[in-house]
């Protein structure tokens, strides 16, 4: 049987739970990946993914990162964090450096298949760029977007690790 003297300490979450956690800076933070993050994906994909193998990678990356932090988001507002025994501090921390670590590389690589707008490709009889002019436009959004969404999601990072204390 279970000793009755022994207790655990309760997992320290110093973030909010419930709608709380929309008035903070961590809690606006994910909002602002949520949303650009979201942008990134809907640009990329509106420019017919003219490079497939460098934005295939931003592809699966803002995408995966959206959904997590969907969920993410959606545990800290439904309360569920303070019914799953974990240490959310730590859990914060990693998650955020993660995903910074993981979305900075596709900012550079939707960066670089934006630069090669003027690349020449050879298609049967005609010279043509590789990424018309709108594509150019559209990827030169989702390369801008990209980066606002890696620094907020090193912004979240930082707030993540002052408030975790190993």
């Amino acid at each position: 049987p279970p000793n009755p003297a022994v207790s655990f300490p309760a997992p320290r979450i110093t973030l909010p739970a419930g709608p709380d956690i929309l008035r903070t800076y961590s809690g606006a933070f994910v909002c602002l990946e949520i949303l650009f993050g979201g942008l990134v994906w809907i640009l990329v994909a509106s420019s017919n993914v003219p490079l497939p193998l460098l934005q295939g990678w931003v592809m699966f990356v803002s995408v995966t990162a959206f959904l997590f932090s969907l969920l993410f988001l959606g545990l800290f507002l439904s309360g569920m964090v303070t019914q799953i025994d974990a240490n959310w501090n730590f859990l914060d921390f990693a998650y955020h450096f993660t995903v910074f670590v993981f979305y900075f590389g596709p900012s550079l690589l939707e960066a670089a298949a934006t630069s090669l707008h003027d690349l020449r490709c050879n298609m049967t009889v005609t010279v043509q760029p590789l990424l018309s002019d709108n594509q150019y436009n559209i990827n030169g959004a989702a390369t801008i977007f990209a980066f606002v969404t890696t620094a907020c999601y090193g912004c979240s990072l930082g707030l993540a690790l002052r408030r975790w204390r190993p």
